[in-house]
């Protein structure tokens, strides 16, 4: 069932099943009513003022199944309630008349007993249900005498209390295991609503860790890179003006590719550097990046075919080598990088290994960096180790194929 119809709506859709099949009982009710006043209208052996007043109760007990009876079985409700009892109470006193006007009304109690089961709780029910059964053979006693009497409390009443405690339990259970079901569906459908809210929770947070990841590796290293070509720029305006110009040529290009990295993350592209060629060469490109912006020495090789290599293995990779960069950059005061990558039938690596000062993996850092690294490995199922210490720093990543 949809999340967004209404609860009303939803109430409805649970009961149309009941609705749906009512007229049956509906057309129970009117065949024993309609066959019984016939009965006792047709009946010789009996005064017309006792078939006539007969026929009226009877009317009357239809009447009040009809206009107000029935309103209340179709709303779902706790049975045994006072709504329930009132009506019960409606049907079994015109019963009582009926039967002292003439004995054949009892035909009735095939309508009214699984009227009884649908109203009450089902002890009160088969109470109510055996005191009518009992009502025949009493009201032939007060009409008839004894000799007759004793012959109704035999098979006959034994037969129709069984019948009708039979049917009117099963009844019972068939109405209770129904709105067990509905109230089942009610708790799958809030239960559905409440995974659904989560999803799309769980949704939005990862797709806002998904941005912050982007935008650390791209627009913020982009913009140290930046920062750090402006400031060496500002530095040797004064002694060698070439030199300045040349920082402002690199700043200027830095800039261009930072607001294509931009454009791409907007419109949900993969990086910029992957999408001019494959992961080899955009790595290249960084490298040539990173050498023309410090004096750290680079040297890189790869192992393997990384063309073959899925678009999303290739962002993570990439990714942890733009990252580890900017790392050796910011704070490894390094003189020389080695990167390597490898391509596996199963797997691919990539290993970033600098000389520089080293620092404590364990020890917790307010930086975005390794997180964000650790989160790209999880998401397509790799492992990031990460080793350091006074000789340097290595970053390992390696995911499945």
């Amino acid at each position: 069932m949809p999340a967004d119809v209404p609860v009303d709506e939803q109430a409805g859709l649970r009961n149309d099943a009941w609705l749906r099949w009512y007229w049956l009982w509906d057309l129970s009710f009117a065949v024993v009513y309609v066959s019984v006043g016939l009965l006792v209208l047709l009946r010789d052996d009996d005064s017309l003022p006792n078939r006539l007043g007969a026929a009226g109760v009877l009317t009357v007990m239809a009447a009040g199944y009809v206009f107000f009876g029935r309103g209340h079985i179709v709303v779902p409700r706790e049975r045994g309630s006072v709504q329930g009892r009132f009506f019960a109470a409606g049907l079994v006193v015109p019963q009582l008349v009926a039967v002292t006007f003439d004995g054949d009304a009892s035909f009735a109690l095939f309508a009214l007993c699984p009227l009884m089961f649908m109203s009450l709780a089902l002890r009160e029910a088969i109470i109510v249900v055996v005191a009518l059964s009992l009502v025949p053979p009493l009201a032939s006693l007060i009409r008839d005498g004894l000799d007759t009497a004793l012959g109704l409390l035999g098979p006959m009443m034994v037969f129709t209390v069984l019948l009708g405690v039979t049917m009117g339990t099963w009844i019972h259970r068939i109405v209770s295991e129904s709105q067990e079901r509905a109230e089942l569906i009610m708790k799958l459908e809030e239960s559905r609503e409440e995974v659904g809210r989560l999803s799309r929770e769980a949704g939005v947070a990862a797709e806002r860790a998904r941005l912050a990841a982007e935008i650390h590796d791209t627009l913020a290293q982009g913009f140290t890179s930046l920062v750090t070509l402006v400031q060496a720029a500002e530095s040797e305006l004064d002694r060698d003006i070439e030199k300045a110009r040349g920082h402002l040529t690199l700043a200027a290009r830095t800039a261009r590719e930072n607001l294509t990295e931009a454009r791409a993350l907007v419109a949900g592209l993969t990086p910029t550097a992957l999408g001019t060629g494959s992961l080899d060469e955009a790595i290249r490109r960084q490298l040539e990046r990173f050498a023309e912006e410090t004096p750290v020495s680079v040297s890189y090789r790869a192992d393997g075919d990384s063309v073959t290599l899925p678009t999303v293995l290739e962002v993570v990779l990439l990714r942890m080598v733009q990252e580890s960069l900017t790392n050796v950059r910011k704070h490894s005061r390094a003189t020389e990088v080695t990167i390597t990558l490898q391509v596996k039938e199963t797997c691919a690596s990539m290993r970033v290994t600098d000389n520089g000062a080293g620092f404590d993996p364990d020890e917790p850092a307010d930086g975005f960096g390794l997180r964000g690294m650790r989160n790209r490995a999880a998401e397509v199922g790799g492992r990031l180790s990460v080793r350091s210490g006074s000789g340097g720093t290595t970053v390992e990543l390696e995911v499945p194929r």
